[in-house]
């Protein structure tokens, strides 16, 4: 029997075996994965504007450019689960973001539409390990009424990402040219690399027999089904105001880009804020769900009052506009981890891996198919109308969230 397996028999919970600044350690350490990945699958887009001046791209073409990497991740959250069930976290873990930076570093050198696609694709795939395995290792090393607020902070590599790839590589790109502006992932991903390699370990599971097999939690009921189908229904109001609120601001309510940019970045702060105190909650009254379904109550009401305001004109009324767009980027973002963190406690040790690898990629499948769905809307129908029908997939969601299915935190 291996040391893990002992511990486990014992009845040793796995927070207890290591110390509180090592659970910690291993919590920035699968953050900043998470953050460096972010920064990577996102930072393409903001070379769009220099491929297409200097490099002669077209839009269409550097618009692929800027989708391979996340193209790449879609393709490879399962079966990158698949491997965190297998091999383990720190596994996935270094073995993702070494092909992830060595493709980065490819993408530094080559030259040519394919070529640049190609380099960041495989980067956006290989580094989708991130996904999974960071999450694992918070679920797997965190006690339960802690793994809430873990799980949340962890969330906050998205929109950190993005941060940290809208200020650095749009300039660099501009100033330097595109391979100098591809070294921000590249150093992002090294430097998790290593902070992974130094503190990172496998959480303990269960010794596997053949008297003792792992039953597949998806065959046992539906709660990972209607989680999933819930947290695709909330990715459309997240991701209709993510992909519009600038151009709102910018086109339709005249601000230049510059403020209107501050306050879209301000946004991704107040989201990462929303993601760490929906964790919290989700601790202190010892549910996923139930903080997941107020999550999708305040996620209809606030996209209602968003559309109703933004169809309706006067300074007072559009300011307020402005402060539930802000809102509304917070509440519509404040539920991905605890999804996240249901799932992976409802799987177990033998499945999570894959059960998280499903759950971002539904997600992801939904948020590639809401910007052009939601621009021929505003097209049709205008912003106000289009952020008001952007409430009805919360309150469908609602009859997803299955509060009376959850079981009590372990």
């Amino acid at each position: 029997m291996t040391s893990d397996a002992a511990a486990v028999s014992s009845g040793i919970p796995a927070h207890e075996r290591i110390s509180a600044n090592r659970r910690w350690a291993m919590l920035a350490a699968g953050t900043g994965a998470s953050t460096a990945y972010s920064v990577m699958v996102n930072g393409a887009a903001f070379l769009i504007p220099v491929l297409h001046a200097r490099h002669g791209m077209t839009l269409a073409r550097a618009g692929l450019v800027a989708a391979a990497p996340l193209a790449g991740l879609m393709v490879a959250l399962v079966a990158w689960g698949s491997v965190v069930d297998r091999r383990g976290e720190r596994f996935a873990l270094l073995t993702g973001l070494g092909v992830a930076t060595a493709a980065g570093i490819v993408a530094t050198q080559v030259h040519g539409f394919a070529a640049l696609a190609i380099a960041l694709f495989v980067a956006g795939a290989a580094g989708a390990a991130t996904n999974s395995a960071s999450g694992r290792v918070v679920v797997g090393w965190f006690p339960p009424e802690r793994r809430g607020l873990a799980m949340g902070i962890r969330q906050t590599g998205q929109p950190l990402g993005v941060g940290i790839a809208a200020a650095t590589i749009a300039v660099l790109a501009e100033k330097y040219g595109v391979a100098t502006a591809l070294w921000v992932p590249v150093v992002a991903g090294g430097l998790a690399l290593l902070l992974v390699a130094l503190v990172v370990i496998d959480p303990p599971r269960p010794e596997r027999s053949a008297a003792d097999p792992v039953h597949n939690p998806y065959r046992e009921d539906t709660f990972l089904i209607r989680v999933h189908g819930a947290s695709m229904l909330l990715v459309v109001p997240q991701f209709v105001v993510w992909t519009f609120g600038l151009t709102w601001l910018v086109d339709h309510l005249g601000w230049a880009a510059g403020w209107a940019g501050l306050v879209i970045a301000g946004t991704q702060l107040v989201g990462a804020a929303a993601r760490i105190g929906s964790g919290h909650v989700s601790d202190l009254v010892g549910s996923r769900m139930r903080p997941m379904r107020t999550v999708a109550v305040l996620a209809a009401a606030t996209m209602l009052a968003l559309g109703l305001t933004a169809s309706l004109d006067g300074p007072v009324v559009t300011a307020l506009a402005v402060v539930l767009l802000v809102v509304a980027s917070a509440v519509t973002v404040a539920d991905n981890g605890l999804a996240f963190t249901a799932v992976a406690e409802r799987a177990g040790p033998f499945w999570s891996g894959r059960a998280l690898g499903v759950q971002n990629t539904a997600q992801h499948v939904v948020a590639a198919s809401v910007p052009p769905l939601a621009g021929l809307a505003i097209a049709q129908w205008g912003y106000g109308a289009t952020y008001a029908l952007a409430a009805l997939t919360p309150v469908l969601a609602l009859a997803l969230v299955p509060v009376r299915d959850e079981r009590a935190l372990s």
